[in-house]
């Protein structure tokens, strides 16, 4: 029986003394908390919206009838060049279950190419700086059909943003931000673009000009001064970094750089209807069988090793469905898809609050397959979970924010070596991230250890966790404090915040900046949610 979906919009429920403990992620593992009443409010994603019941006759017809721009069969010819590019491990999150969307993408765009007789493709994993992706994540993503047709032959392969042959500077934009992309993509007749959109940062230009750039290139926006001047990252027309990346388009558009975007949408469905549905349930309307389910899974992940925990929950596939695909002109297509993406995550909230809370789940975009170290977990909750917001920020000015997390000082070494360092030598230095970007970043940036680690292994580049960094650097200047619930105590103090072994101490902690009986706002997650805050 194929699964109903109710489609409840999101939902901000003020707490009383009857209202349920709510659910609250904590790393690989689970807890329920009761929230003060009286003066506390728990905001719920939107419920997954209704897939398109057939994706491959969607993708077909996006193709056919694009955005301002031709069919994507008049685009191809015979002898020509061509190049797809597509969106890298950092998306979706978690991982979808098969087939991909980006799979059921390249399928249909490498089904015209065959019938149009074009023999020159290259694929390419948008990486900018991110780690490499093993053959089983490739797989993953593009399917074993477009795996075994093109891998064997070296012509899908990972971007490599240290091959000083195969990157090429296009110019530069009227501010001064210079544009380098994949030499291969430059001198390529097109670009295809296949873009996963999970939250509303992603796609457009940013998927050409960021994923197939390099460090030249990248500097000018993945800075603090543009971190602390993009009031939202999910919100482009209040983000410096959007507004970089499209001047940046522009001169790749002006240089002759043709490119055919592709950009797909999927529900926020996670969990299904399987063994995990509990976690996606409103609290008061779980069943006695889901009560039972939740005190037993949150009690066999206690029981599990970190190791254990941490392979268990990162195996799991997401079933999500495709809610759009759009395909054409770049900016006219993302116009599109950025509606679909609020379709599913906005959520209307009236003001501000004194206290914002978010259990931090276990996986981000930066440790997929791998551990969630201290300054992943400072980049997910205050660069990605406290920008969720639209209008304004969700938390008052030198307001507090309250996440929990484990937050151990435990790294991978094949893919955060960088990171090692980082939290050794520049953290035990300064948390200031201007500081850091004066005195640190150029020197981890051009470490050939880390280039060499980078481009033959599977580790981030060597700058990588400073933009981590900056990218909580709004919040920073914007918060009057942050706690961590259940931290590392030595850990979360290195991060310049305040550890705490429970809410409630927490809360006592958080009283010195904000003053007793300060108003909460709970935000659940996941499933992703934005805050239009009015």
């Amino acid at each position: 029986m194929s699964r109903q979906y109710r489609s409840r919009p999101g939902l901000v429920l003020d707490v009383d003394r009857s209202t349920a403990p709510v659910l609250m992620h904590h790393g690989e593992q689970l807890r329920l908390e009761k929230l003060p009443a009286g003066r506390s409010r728990v905001i719920y994603p939107p419920e997954p919206l209704k897939p398109i019941e057939d994706p491959d006759a969607a993708i077909r017809d996006a193709l056919e009838n694009p955005i301002d721009s031709e069919p994507l069969r008049e685009l191809l010819h015979a002898d020509m060049v061509l190049t797809i590019a597509f969106d890298d491990i950092s998306l979706p999150l978690p991982q979808m279950r098969r087939p991909d969307v980006r799979q059921r993408v390249m399928e249909a765009v490498l089904d015209i190419a065959a019938e149009v007789g074009v023999d020159d493709i290259h694929l390419i994993a948008a990486l900018a700086l991110h780690r490499r992706m093993t053959e089983e994540e490739l797989r993953h993503a593009v399917g074993d059909r477009v795996y075994d047709a093109f891998a064997p032959r070296g012509r899908l392969y990972n971007h490599d943003a240290e091959d000083p042959d195969g990157l090429v500077l296009i110019g530069e934009t009227d501010q001064g931000e210079e544009v380098q992309i994949s030499r291969r993509a430059a001198e390529s007749d097109l670009v295809i673009y296949v873009n996963l959109n999970l939250v509303s940062m992603d796609g457009g230009w940013k998927s050409t000009a960021t994923g197939l750039s390099g460090y030249q290139a990248l500097r000018h926006h993945h800075n603090v001064h543009t971190m602390l001047h993009s009031k939202s990252f999910m919100d482009r027309e209040n983000s410096e970094l959007h507004k970089s990346n499209w001047r940046q388009g522009e001169v790749l558009a002006k240089a002759g750089v043709k490119v055919f975007q592709i950009e797909t949408t999927v529900n926020n469905d996670l969990y299904g209807d399987g063994a995990l549905e509990v976690l996606g349930k409103r609290e008061w309307e779980w069943s006695a069988r889901d009560r039972a389910t939740f005190i037993g899974l949150r009690a066999s992940l206690d029981r599990m090793s970190p190791s254990l925990r941490r392979r268990s929950m990162q195996g799991w596939r997401a079933p999500y469905g495709l809610t759009s695909v759009q395909a054409g002109e770049v900016s006219a297509v993302h116009e599109i898809t950025t509606r679909h993406v609020f379709d599913q995550q906005i959520v209307p909230v009236t003001g501000q609050t004194d206290i914002l809370m978010f259990g931090l789940p276990y996986v981000g975009p930066y440790n997929v397959n791998s551990i969630m170290n201290p300054i992943l977990v400072h980049c997910l909750g205050l660069g990605y979970m406290f920008n969720m917001y639209r209008g304004k920020p969700l938390v008052r000015e030198g307001g507090v924010l309250i996440l929990s997390h484990p937050t151990e000082p435990e790294f991978s070494p094949v893919n955060h070596p960088s990171y090692i360092d980082f939290y050794e030598e520049v953290l035990t230095t300064t948390t200031d991230p201007e500081v850091m970007e004066r005195d640190f970043e150029k020197r981890y940036a051009e470490d050939e250890w880390y280039r060499h680690l980078y481009r033959t292994g599977y580790a981030y580049h060597g700058v990588h966790p400073f933009y981590m960094w900056y990218w909580g650097a709004h919040a920073l200047s914007h918060l009057g404090d942050v706690v961590i619930v259940g931290g590392n105590p030595e850990a979360v103090r290195r991060l310049g915040y305040r550890p705490a072994s429970t809410l409630a101490d927490a809360l006592e902690i958080a009283s010195d900046t904000v003053g007793h009986q300060p108003s909460i706002t709970y935000f659940k997650n996941p499933p992703l949610a934005m805050a239009d805050v009015s």
